[in-house]
């Protein structure tokens, strides 16, 4: 059936909304064939087929080759869309289950069902190939920068026109808090996530994630675009300040200088971009705790304690120095930390020295009383790092010998006695073990292991009650135990406790 209406059809559509003919033979060959199914009287399966060039089509009615179903008395179970296997191998001998039979009929008019079926199939995928199309588009674009014209605001939510017909959504988290914005402004934002939904194409875009700031420095700084200059991280607190990391791939260029601009025009830029957003440059470096130092500017360090098991680090400053270092509400420390991807804990320096003092007397005393050496020895240990027993009977001889004034008789003898002592250790705790034992509730608590609760048992720590009892301070002398742990073990053996009180 000739038909010159489709290829107008095609043509119309395909120029005005952009999208490939293809698309459009398709839509009208799908609404060809529902009218076709519906002329029917039984369900039957339709296929029609359009030729691009003339716009002749041809419609062919479809059977399911299937095998004998038991259950149907070896018949098929829907005569009117599948075939029986013997019976389509009559016409065609190597055809298999699975295949489909084909059959031209009558087409029906393509200009009488227009206005019923073609159309709202035409519109529908019309509309499914621009989705495609957008998100085609722009899934590539994920991690750039995005530019926009505020279209509308709806409960804090920004809807972005990008153009073309092309709309991205900023949600109210990913705004910058307290931020002015108007219909009608000129926003940027991070692309961050492009999906297909059901009401469309969804460009989810942010003002707040840290990449929206490294990718305006992108921008601004011909060098980092470049590549002269890397970005090695990025923290923020949105609208209020920043933290970037940058370091030099070429020794002679200054990256902090850099980014700063001539009298701070670049990351002047960057900041009225991002409403007023203070950004600290940071030099970054290899030495972590170099780094450390350097992210927590303006701030002096005046020491740092390293815990490489809890990825965490203690920096002493000075009194003066405390507020600075800390921020407000906390803010240089956190965005310090989020930076260096290491947990900070910011100390006054005098308690950090008394502390530091007081941990070098207990290891002392430790190291006197379980290898009975003398206050001197004792202190040189703990001093270069030393502490525990275990340390100094198995760390490597030549740790020990770079010890100044320590020599290859004085490290054996004292790898000897730490050996012993700990022999003499592992034989008192088996014997505890023997003799006394834990309760049942103590062994159970969560939190709890069989060492540490035998050890408790020793010293007469026996049930949850009298772990209740303890202080943070009275357990940190039992092996292993950190602070940290003391106060969660302490809190679970004291919640009976509380639900008692609650009940009451």
């Amino acid at each position: 059936m000739a038909n010159k209406e489709i290829l107008l059809v095609v043509e119309v559509f395909s120029n005005e909304k952009e999208i490939d003919k293809e698309i459009v033979f398709q839509a009208i060959e799908s609404a060809l064939e529902v009218a076709t199914v519906k002329r029917n009287i039984n369900s039957i399966k339709a296929r029609v087929a359009i030729d691009r060039k003339t716009g002749d089509y041809k419609t062919f009615r479809q059977w399911e080759v299937v095998a004998p179903n038991p259950a149907c008395d070896g018949d098929v179970e829907h005569p009117t869309t599948q075939v029986l296997l013997e019976v389509a191998q009559i016409d065609d001998p190597n055809i298999q289950v699975g295949d489909v039979v084909e059959e031209e009929i009558e087409s029906v008019d393509f200009g009488r069902i227009a206005a019923q079926h073609a159309k709202q199939a035409i519109i529908q995928k019309v509309r499914e190939a621009e989705r495609k199309k957008i998100v085609d588009a722009y899934k590539s674009r994920i991690g750039e920068l995005v530019t926009g014209i505020v279209k509308r605001i709806e409960k804090g939510c920004i809807f972005l026109d990008l153009g073309g017909h092309v709309e991205a959504y900023i949600a109210k988290e990913d705004m910058i808090p307290r931020e002015a914005i108007r219909i009608g402004d000129r926003v940027r934002g991070y692309l961050k996530d492009v999906r297909l939904e059901q009401r469309g194409p969804q460009l989810f875009v942010s003002r707040t994630a840290p990449e929206l700031l490294t990718a305006l420095f992108r921008l601004e700084v011909p060098e980092i675009a470049e590549g002269t200059i890397s970005i090695m991280g990025a923290a923020r607190d949105p609208g209020s300040r920043a933290k970037l990391a940058v370091r030099s791939n070429d020794p002679r260029l200054d990256p902090v200088g850099s980014c700063v601009g001539m009298r701070g025009a670049r990351v002047q830029s960057v900041t009225n971009e991002l409403a007023g957003e203070r950004v600290d440059i940071i030099l970054w470096n290899p030495s972590e705790a170099q780094f450390v130092i350097n992210a927590m500017s303006p701030a002096e360090i005046q020491s740092i304690i390293v815990d490489e098991d809890k990825h965490s680090m203690d920096l002493a400053v000075s009194s003066d120095n405390l507020s600075q270092a800390i921020g407000r509400g906390g803010q240089n420390v956190r965005l310090a930390s989020q930076l260096t991807g290491w947990e900070l804990n910011v100390i006054d320096a005098s308690k950090a020295e008394l502390n530091s003092e007081a941990e070098i007397s207990k290891i002392k005393q430790l190291f006197m009383d379980q290898l009975d050496i003398d206050d001197d020895i004792a202190l040189i240990l703990a001093e270069v790092g030393f502490n525990t027993v275990e340390e100094i009977a198995y760390v490597p001889v030549s740790e020990m010998l770079d010890i100044e004034g320590f020599d290859e008789d004085l490290v054996n003898e004292l790898r000897s006695r730490a050996k012993d002592a700990l022999l003499i250790s592992a034989i008192a705790a088996e014997e505890t073990r023997e003799t006394v034992h834990p309760a049942e509730d103590l062994l159970a608590m969560e939190g709890m292991d069989d060492d540490l609760a035998y050890e408790l048992a020793s010293q007469g720590i026996v049930t949850m009650d009298d772990l209740a009892d303890q202080s943070i301070d009275d357990l940190l002398n039992f092996s292993g135990m950190t602070e940290e742990r003391a106060a969660k073990l302490i809190m679970k053996a004291r919640e009976p406790w509380f639900a008692e009180a609650q009940s009451e």
